[in-house]
């Protein structure tokens, strides 16, 4: 798909506001039009933030996923969500997070609600506004990652085939619909890349995004996690080439900011076959990167790949950072930015 050079994007995800973190914990306090005007509301100021920046990509910032019951796991029918945090006491991180126990065969004859959201992104943008319309979903090895396997479904990689077809038909269910732009997010891949067989993750990922390849700008996201603020597996890029170049998209995002840029030079290698955006904010830190700062960062990845293949990204979505730092740090992102494409 076309290119812009020095292309300022996100990943999906934006902080709540604070009356939304409230609300979703209090959900049954509220009728069913409370709640509908609730997400509009709250994709309405993640739209605005975006905007305000200068982003050229904006997307709904998943404020609507803010509840089980409206998440992709609770649209899958065949899944008995898991009720409860396993820990809760102690340091942040993933063990928090429970796994759902598979009760019968995965699927979503409702979708996965991500047509309905990209509806009302295109409903709530502003009039007149330039920047592209992205969608983000999850991809199924990703998916996979919180669910029990059983009899059915014995490992990770047949809930992952499972799963496959029903994010595949989200994706078709988006382009139909007109979203010119979709990140098919799967960070599971690049966390545990380092010990699985890097040639099947790329056969998984081509086989859930081809019908809609040449369709729409496709992205993916690798990351390295970032659940309250924390990373987990193999923090390396070097075990996931080159077979990741093989992956049929348009845009990689490999975090770097939060990693003081350690393997920028792979880059290059990306740049030669997609368009490379690059985690230029460190969205679990609190410093906010000045524009000159942002600036001489992007001078730096000019070293190994052209403007034209080059996208700039905080490292991960937003959800985990407090909004006023997130403001800051993409006004900032877009300011640096501009300040290397009004040099030449």
């Amino acid at each position: 798909m076309e290119s812009q050079p020095l292309r300022t994007s996100v990943i999906g995800s934006y902080p709540f506001p604070g009356w939304l973190e409230f609300a979703s914990q209090n959900l049954d306090q509220f009728g069913e039009n409370d709640i509908a005007e609730m997400q509009d509301d709250a994709a309405t100021v993640a739209i605005q933030d975006q905007v305000r920046a200068g982003l050229d990509v904006v997307t709904d910032g998943e404020q609507t996923r803010f509840d089980f019951n409206l998440s992709f796991y609770g649209l899958i029918d065949g899944i008995e969500l898991e009720p409860d945090s396993p820990r809760k006491f102690g340091p942040p991180a993933h063990d928090q997070r429970g796994k759902h126990e598979v009760t019968g065969e995965l699927a979503a004859p409702r979708g996965l609600g991500a047509v309905e959201e990209f509806e009302r992104l295109k409903r709530l943008a502003p009039a007149g506004c330039e920047a592209a319309l992205k969608m983000s979903v999850p991809g199924p090895f990703t998916m996979s990652g919180r669910l029990l396997s059983n009899d059915r479904y014995p490992d990770r990689y047949a809930l992952t085939e499972a799963l496959l077809p029903i994010v595949r038909a989200e994706l078709e269910a988006l382009v139909e619909a007109g979203c010119r732009e979709i990140c098919v997010d799967e960070p599971s891949m690049s966390c545990y890349g380092y010990k699985e067989d890097t040639k099947r993750f790329v056969d998984i990922f081509n086989r859930t995004v081809e019908p809609v390849v040449g369709k729409t700008r496709l992205c993916t996201h690798l990351c390295f996690g970032n659940f309250k603020g924390h990373a987990v597996g193999f923090r390396r890029y070097a075990p996931l080439f080159p077979d990741f170049l093989d992956l049929k998209v348009d845009e990689l995002h490999l975090e770097m900011a939060s990693r003081e840029y350690a393997e920028l030079e792979v880059i290059g290698e990306v740049a030669k076959r997609m368009d490379v955006a690059v985690g230029i904010i460190d969205v679990k830190s609190y410093f906010i990167e000045s524009p000159e700062l942002i600036a001489e960062k992007v001078r730096a990845c000019l070293e190994f790949a052209p403007a034209d293949r080059l996208v700039f990204a905080p490292d991960c979505g937003l959800s985990q950072t407090a909004r006023w730092a997130a403001q800051r740090k993409l006004e900032n992102m877009v300011a640096g930015v501009k300040i290397v494409r009004e040099s030449g």
